[in-house]
């Protein structure tokens, strides 16, 4: 029986998004935004709530 990869949301310091494999480590400055599922369902997740897809500083900045 074959699972399918489950992925998570994650976010950096600059509120940019994307998806991280489960099983793997997260890269240092990234967190968890709290999102787990398929590669789409991940995908479909971040084309709704990333908006503004400027850096967080740029964001404040305007």
């Amino acid at each position: 029986m074959s699972t399918e990869r489950q992925y998570e949301v994650v976010l950096n310091l600059e509120e940019q998004y994307s998806i991280w494999p489960t099983d793997y480590d997260r890269p240092a400055g990234w967190r968890a935004e709290g999102t787990v599922g398929t590669r789409q369902e991940c995908l479909d997740h971040i084309d709704t709530v990333w908006t503004d897809m400027r850096p967080l500083t740029a964001r404040e900045a305007s």
